[in-house]
């Protein structure tokens, strides 16, 4: 049977979620063959994909010195500053790819710093596979909490020496990003504040992965603006709930931590690539973003 995770990434590029739509047609590089077995590709999508040029800004990829080797990692900033606030952006499932850098834009755009890491340069290359199961399977399953934190701690040691401010930083993260964000905040007491999009807060637990958000939730060190759909089929509004109390009797970040709910979005209404993509909620789930970061320093 289909774990409620997978089953999540694959309705969301189903073009049943919206009528008439499917995925859009253009997934930089070979990263299409990631999608085929869920929808086949059309350009019918491509009126609502939002694209940020790069006027104005210094952006591409990266290296980042990481404890075992490199990590690629796509960078966006406005150009000739220094002393910037920065995000660092956790991709989903897929890497990143055109959709995570065009959200990095989106941030330079505001006058920050984003930086996306490539989480699973160690397992593989996503664009290889041709289902989202192979994706998961043969990548994602095999990078462990252990190794994505220590990934996330090189990546604000990079951009501390690159142009941002060490004092003005935070971490959003999309569907398997939106749960590294919250266990981020357990582990890493350098940044300021979290957006988590959709992330799990009840997974697998494994030797990779051996805890829940909702078994750190009493444990964070800075607080977490949690934006999740009311139709999300794969994230229960229970294990919502159940976070929301067992961030109640942690320390005052975890008391400070917050969840929206749209209630007729579906899981990665965010993602302006997929049938799943709804503007209203996506739109103003960013408007909340930058300004929890402002509100929490991170400007």
């Amino acid at each position: 049977m289909m774990n409620s995770f997978l089953k999540d990434e694959i309705d969301s590029l189903s073009p049943e979620n919206k009528t008439g739509a499917s995925r859009r047609g253009f997934i930089q590089g070979s990263i299409a063959a990631g999608f085929a077995a869920a929808v086949a590709p059309t350009g019918d999508l491509l009126a609502q994909v939002i694209t940020t040029d790069s006027q104005g800004l210094t952006a591409g990829f990266v290296e980042i010195p990481g404890k075992d080797r490199s990590i690629p990692a796509y960078r966006a900033m406005p150009s000739g500053k220094t002393k910037l606030g920065c995000v660092i952006v956790v991709h989903e499932i897929f890497g990143v790819h055109e959709y995570i850098q065009d959200v990095c834009r989106r941030f330079a755009k505001l006058g920050y710093m984003a930086v996306a890491p490539n989480f699973f340069v160690r397992q593989g290359d996503v664009t290889q596979y041709k289902t989202v199961p192979e994706i998961f399977s043969n990548v994602v399953s095999k990078a462990s909490d252990a190794q994505v934190l220590a990934d996330v701690d090189a990546a604000l040691t990079w951009a501390a020496a690159n142009g941002a401010d060490s004092a003005k930083v935070g971490i959003t993260g999309f569907c398997w990003g939106g749960r590294i964000v919250w266990m981020a905040s357990a582990a890493n007491p350098k940044l300021k504040a979290g957006v988590a999009w959709y992330g799990r807060l009840m997974t697998q637990v494994n030797a990779a992965n051996p805890n829940h958000p909702h078994d750190i939730a009493d444990k964070l060190n800075w607080p977490v603006l949690g934006l999740y759909g009311g139709k999300d089929d794969g994230i229960g509004l229970d294990t919502v709930e159940e976070m929301k109390t067992r961030l109640s009797f942690g320390g005052k970040a975890s008391q400070a931590s917050e969840f929206v709910i749209y209630p007729e979005a579906p899981h990665a209404f965010h993602a302006d690539y997929r049938p799943s993509y709804r503007k209203e909620a996506a739109d103003d789930g960013f408007k909340r973003a930058v300004a929890w970061f402002k509100k929490h320093g991170v400007a």
